[in-house]
């Protein structure tokens, strides 16, 4: 749509519903900084329906539902609205009731899940009318997110390498080992990402930089073919040691982990612990560990690689 045009009424049918879940997604995965994500299987989910232009109105229960807006500024109306605008269309009024199972400020994708939710919500709520294709999914949400690593995850699922190409945001999906068993180890306290962003130094020595791409290709080999090599295969000089004055409890127990074996990782950016185990059984020694060597009472969840990504459908409607 040109820049000066403006936005038309499209098809969008006020009292239209769809129903959106996306996953939680852990990115960096230890050397793959901004580049790698991995989706796991735990959800939010939102229901949204068209109203007449000018209404709103946000349910929203579960993680950080206390401190999300339910006005304009919320992180899903403003993405909806972004989108229809991309498309020249006038944007409905909205109701959206959600569900917020991805534990919020903790690393684990939180407003990437947002930012996905809200260009999948309103692929459904322009079906019939504009046709919004992956490449489109992956540029939008990058477009408000900043970066794809979360995005693209969170929009494909599996493990996603995601870049920036001369054609703008790219990803691309791989399947993971049936081995390869995640666990998260969830603090009670949150880390903003900006603040861990400024704790990185501008330069890296050439050692450091060739260490991680070594790992890096090394990880896609292990999550992919060889778990057995995810310990050596996620250690990282780019970004966690940088960051761990920030968070010591989260730094302590992933130097715990990986002492004991465990190929265990900062999620994102902290302060939840990833713990990228080879099968599920060590999992259960990972949490015993963790309940041992710090203070903080780390909630485990013990989740599975989310294949499919985000889903979108019409309430009575199969998903999408």
């Amino acid at each position: 749509m040109p820049a000066s045009a403006a936005p038309v009424e499209g098809r969008t049918v006020a009292g239209r519903t769809v129903e959106v879940r996306v996953p939680a997604t852990s990115a960096n995965l230890g050397p793959g900084f901004d580049t790698l994500g991995l989706a796991l299987s735990v959800y939010d989910t939102l229901e949204v329906t068209a109203l007449p232009a000018g209404r709103l109105e946000i349910e929203v229960s579960g993680s950080g539902a206390d401190e999300i807006p339910r006005d304009a500024s919320n992180l899903v109306v403003r993405t909806i609205a972004y989108v229809f605008a991309d498309a020249g269309r006038t944007p409905p009024g909205l109701r959206i009731v959600a569900e917020n199972g991805v534990p919020h400020g903790r690393g684990l994708g939180s407003s990437g899940a947002a930012v996905a939710a809200g260009v999948l919500a309103a692929k459904g709520l322009l079906a019939g009318d504009v046709d919004i294709d992956d490449a489109d999914l992956l540029r939008l949400a990058t477009e408000l997110e900043g970066h794809p690593d979360n995005v693209a995850p969170a929009l494909f699922g599996g493990l996603t390498i995601a870049w920036m190409g001369e054609r703008g945001p790219q990803h691309k999906k791989l399947l993971v080992h049936r081995g390869v068993s995640p666990l998260v180890l969830v603090p009670p306290y949150t880390m903003s990402t900006s603040q861990a962003r400024s704790l990185q130094p501008p330069q890296v020595s050439t050692a450091d930089a060739v260490f991680n791409v070594s790992r890096s290709a090394l990880l896609i080999a292990a999550l992919m073919q060889s778990p057995e090599l995810l310990l050596d295969a996620t250690a990282d000089r780019l970004h966690q040691d940088y960051r761990a004055e920030a968070m010591p409890e989260t730094q302590r127990l992933v130097q715990a982990l990986r002492a004991a074996g465990f190929a265990a990782v900062v999620s994102g950016a902290g302060p939840s612990v990833l713990v990228l185990a080879d099968g599920p059984g060590g999992r259960l020694d990972a949490v015993e560990l963790a309940a041992q060597v710090t203070d903080t009472p780390w909630e485990a969840l013990l989740l599975a690689v989310d294949v499919r990504g985000g889903t979108v459908g019409n309430r009575a409607e199969g998903s999408t």
